[in-house]
């Protein structure tokens, strides 16, 4: 070959090439996918316990009205606290709370809240305890306290702490109102009625001058007031208290767990 000629490179043989790199995989397709993938578990499983806590709650709505005997068109409000599914396969409900308005209990009528624990969805049908409240309205009190012999019904209100009443004394032949506040407490299944204030021609009064002043017929408007709730109400259903918050009259009450088994619970309970 002649000087000044370019000699020919001859490529090198594949196995003496360098290794190509790799090519770069991107991580972030894959996350998008698995957030999107437990996006939608996620909107399943809500959308799961969503029917599932319909189909409770709407169980549970239909066996409080044929239970109670209640209107079809009777508003029954249920919820479920927490998640429905993993409850129902233990077998049993954390929490459940169900409330309606206007309940008549032996024609008593009241606002009724119910919360129980550990409610079994199978099997016995127990469950660990429950509280209930019970308000009762101006209106209601009236129709309660009207099953108390002697006691003014008619008179009666609300204005809290106290419940109030009037009561009329003679005296000379002339009839002479008196107002009289009553405090709320609870007593062996009864609401007792107490006085705490009175008053005499708008003036309030003690107890010893409206006894000064009318003499025994002042025991008429000084005594207590027992009003037994037991006898509405099944024998597992205790009151522990009773206030007046506002314009209503509520009463509270402990559910002996055993009562959704104990046919002796689910009877009406006595006074003491």
């Amino acid at each position: 070959m002649a000087h000044g000629d370019t000699q020919a490179t001859e490529p090198l043989p594949d196995d003496m090439l360098p290794a190509a790199p790799p090519p770069r995989r991107r991580a972030w397709p894959w996350i998008v996918a698995f957030a999107i993938v437990a996006v939608l578990a996620v909107a399943a499983w809500f959308a799961g316990d969503a029917i599932a806590r319909q189909v409770v709650t709407g169980v549970v709505r239909d066996q409080v009205r044929t239970q109670l005997a209640l209107p079809a068109d009777q508003q029954i409000d249920v919820e479920v606290a927490g998640a429905v599914i993993p409850q129902l396969i233990g077998g049993s409900l954390d929490e459940l709370t169900i409330a309606s308005d206007d309940v008549t209990f032996s024609g008593v009528t009241g606002d009724v809240s119910v919360t129980a624990q550990d409610v079994a969805v199978r099997g016995t049908g127990e469950m660990s305890g429950a509280t209930a409240t019970v308000s009762l309205d101006q209106s209601q009190l009236q129709t309660l306290l009207a099953t108390v012999e002697g006691f003014p019904s008619d008179t009666v209100g609300l204005a809290a702490p106290n419940v109030t009443m009037s009561m009329d004394l003679q005296l000379f032949g002339v009839a002479i109102p008196v107002g009289v506040a009553l405090t709320p407490t609870a007593s062996e299944g009864q609401i007792v009625l107490s006085p705490a204030s009175l008053q005499l021609g708008g003036t309030e009064v003690t107890a010893d001058a409206l006894r000064d002043q009318f003499g025994r017929l002042a025991d008429a408007v000084l005594r207590d007031w027992n009003v037994c709730v037991a006898q509405y109400l099944p024998a597992g259903v205790a009151l522990t208290g009773v206030e007046v918050e506002g314009d209503v009259l509520v009463a509270d009450f402990d559910v002996d767990g055993a009562i959704a088994t104990d046919p002796a619970l689910q009877q009406n309970g006595s006074c003491a």
